[in-house]
């Protein structure tokens, strides 16, 4: 099997990344694993797609930082590989940190991954779903039964009036962005900065004014969704628990979040149940739910993060499972000719 990563930049990858060990997971489980950034593509005279890629020598690795060094030495394999000739294109760019300088990067992968699939090539996840969650918009397409009240907006005196209905508990954030950058928690004492915290985030276009929820002082859940359907290994369920640590509101790792071992309960397999028609109808291969008593606070299907902490918890390698549903995936589109539909494949 030939598959290709397509991440942001190469360079700036690390050894914990999902996409590294997915790669390396690859590598040791004898398939052809190919890493390109978001400005390697080509369109060509012959109509096909190519990419400045790199791979790797050796055919084993223990280790994700042996692994990642080589990649982005001088020892790697340098290759323009014809995209086209791929079993398998995973886009595993976050279009929110290219915001900005490299805004021409954020839809490279979808762009080049939708030409790609016209010969076949499996691109997961589905570049025309991915096209339709751009931005936070995307979560208020599911069912209003798992998330927050919420209106989006960037006229201040709705948002004001919007807070007063909650009681002056309400968060903040930019309709574009992810990993907790631009976030406000809006309390009762705080209304008489709200002009300001508007401000703050409407600077970046507009603004998401959401119900707090109370339960988010413990932290949130990440489940792993793969074809549609909470992510099992060996028994043990891909998820993990960010606990948020001092004043901070934000969960998130880098924001001082704290991980724990998860606790599944059968309302976080009710919201995954409720949200995957969508998830499946949008070829969604793999997604991280993140989720707060009982209902979701974002659905991530760019990059989805933390397989390597949910197997720091469950002991379980949960790359292997992936690559195992790919290996799947490119024996179906050898019985079919490379003849199926993409979004169907993606979570066959």
């Amino acid at each position: 099997m030939k598959i290709g990563f397509m991440v942001n930049d190469i360079k700036t990858e690390e050894p914990g990344y999902t996409t590294t060990r997915l790669a390396m997971a690859a590598i040791n489980r004898g398939h052809e694993a190919w890493v390109m950034g978001a400005g390697d593509f080509a369109y060509d005279v012959d109509e096909k797609i190519s990419a400045r890629a790199r791979s790797v020598q050796k055919k084993s690795y223990k280790s994700s930082d042996v692994y990642l060094k080589e990649l982005q030495s001088k020892k790697a394999k340098l290759g323009r590989i014809t995209v086209d000739d791929l079993d398998i294109l995973m886009l595993r760019n976050d279009p929110s940190t290219d915001t900005g300088l490299r805004s021409w990067a954020q839809t490279s992968g979808i762009i080049f991954g939708r030409a790609a699939m016209r010969h076949g090539v499996i691109v997961l996840n589905d570049p025309n779903g991915l096209a339709k969650a751009m931005n936070k918009m995307y979560f208020q397409l599911f069912p209003e039964q798992v998330r927050p009240r919420t209106i989006i907006t960037r006229d201040r005196d709705e948002i004001k009036t919007f807070a007063k209905e909650e009681g002056g508990n309400v968060v903040l954030k930019p309709l574009q962005g992810s990993g907790g950058t631009g976030v406000f928690l809006v309390r009762k004492d705080d209304l008489s900065n709200l002009n300001q915290m508007v401000e703050a985030v409407t600077r970046d276009g507009y603004v998401i004014a959401q119900e707090y929820l109370p339960d988010a002082a413990e932290g949130d859940t990440r489940l792993f969704l793969m074809n549609g359907l909470p992510l099992r290994y060996k028994g043990k369920y891909a998820a993990f628990r960010r606990v948020r640590t001092g004043d901070d509101m934000r969960s998130n790792i880098h924001a001082g979040g704290k991980l724990r071992q998860a606790e599944l309960t059968d309302t976080h397999f009710r919201i995954a149940e409720i949200v995957r028609p969508k998830l499946v109808q949008d070829g969604m291969f793999l997604v991280g739910l993140d989720i707060v008593g009982d209902k979701l606070m974002e659905i991530n299907v760019f990059s989805p993060g933390g397989l390597g902490s949910a197997q720091k918890f469950e002991k379980v390698n949960f790359s292997h499972a992936v690559i195992e549903a790919l290996e799947k995936k490119t024996n179906y589109m050898s019985y079919y000719r490379r003849n199926f539909d993409n979004v169907e494949m993606n979570t066959l």
